[in-house]
């Protein structure tokens, strides 16, 4: 039964689609197509290529799944694209290589369906297999969760894992910015931006298949995700940002002028009148940081209530049964 279609619609369920983003995943595309296939039989299944070289398109054709591509190389990129041609009451976002539990996925669904949620992550970290996910990686993770969860105030354990099944109003909502593996911070960071409802819940994780090579860079995909935190608090917390910011310059600024003031006091003179005109420069940008902060909470807040309309406009998952 197509996704979205009248006939799901008329049946009182909802309509599931799941995706996945796949770059050269020809050695796990057919598996994890048959493994969604038969926890979710009643799903549409879509596979996003994005440049492949191998036999990633052909396979996913074969095994029954809905093949489509975006040029543009980033994981990012695609998951614009999915979220922009897939019209689903649910959609199952899942990586293409294999690793994510497919069991799970209906006890996720059954968490998004029963408690009204907008997202419900598949979190990784009780995996016992040390080499499904490696220490480095766990670890910063765990410092990444930490950060957001801090800045935000959540109390999140997986902030990026690609495992996530999402309703229509938070997919349709997602502005979708990021162009690579920083996709899923964003997700997450939208998600407790706008205040939507969203849990975890504990899923299988496995190694790659043999043969298959991980796209993901550790340090340059980790800074990007770094990168992506800060350019988020900068929007959505300017205040915090730009306040801190303006802290810095104006302690920068005192230790400059600290001597500077000493000396006057001593001798009536300012001997280093360039330290004293850079120490004045610096608190004044400090000052202008300030004004910038508060100036930029407002035009954040005006933001965030037309992201919140555009969320609340369309229906949630119970609605979207109840039709």
């Amino acid at each position: 039964m197509p996704s979205g279609s009248p006939a799901a619609e008329r049946s009182g369920r909802p309509s599931v689609a799941v995706v996945a983003p796949c770059y050269n995943e020809e050695i796990a595309v057919a598996d994890v197509i048959a493994a969604f296939r038969k926890a979710l039989p009643d799903a549409e299944i879509y596979i996003y290529d994005n440049n492949s070289t191998d036999r990633t398109m052909e396979l996913a054709r074969d095994a029954g799944a809905r093949v489509r591509s975006e040029p543009r190389q980033g994981k990012g990129n695609v998951v614009r694209r999915m979220f922009a041609d897939i019209d689903a009451d649910i959609v199952v976002m899942v990586d293409g290589d294999n690793t994510y539990d497919a069991a799970s996925a209906p006890a996720l669904i059954e968490r998004l369906v029963s408690d009204n949620l907008d997202m419900v992550i598949g979190t990784r970290l009780q995996s016992e297999d040390a080499a499904a996910f490696r220490s480095g990686h766990r670890f910063g993770n765990r410092i990444l969760t930490t950060a957001v969860n801090r800045l935000f105030g959540a109390r999140l354990v997986d902030i990026l894992s690609g495992y996530r099944v999402m309703s229509r109003r938070f997919v349709k909502s997602f502005p979708a910015l990021s162009s690579g593996f920083e996709t899923e911070t964003e997700l997450t960071i939208h998600a407790l931006e706008l205040r939507t409802p969203i849990a975890e819940v504990e899923t299988a994780y496995a190694m790659r298949p043999e043969g298959s090579v991980s796209k993901l860079n550790t340090w340059g995909d980790g800074f990007r995700i770094l990168r992506t935190i800060v350019k988020l608090v900068r929007e959505f917390r300017p205040v915090l940002f730009y306040g801190t910011l303006a802290a810095v310059l104006a302690a920068i600024a005192l230790l400059l002028a600290a001597p500077v003031f000493a000396t006057y006091l001593e001798t009536g003179l300012v001997p280093r009148l360039p330290t004293a005109i850079l120490a004045m420069a610096i608190m004044l940008l400090g000052f202008l940081s300030a004004t910038a902060g508060l100036i930029l909470e407002n035009v954040s807040r005006g933001r965030w209530e037309q992201k919140r309309m555009a969320y609340l406009a369309l229906p949630s998952v119970r609605a979207a049964m109840d039709r």
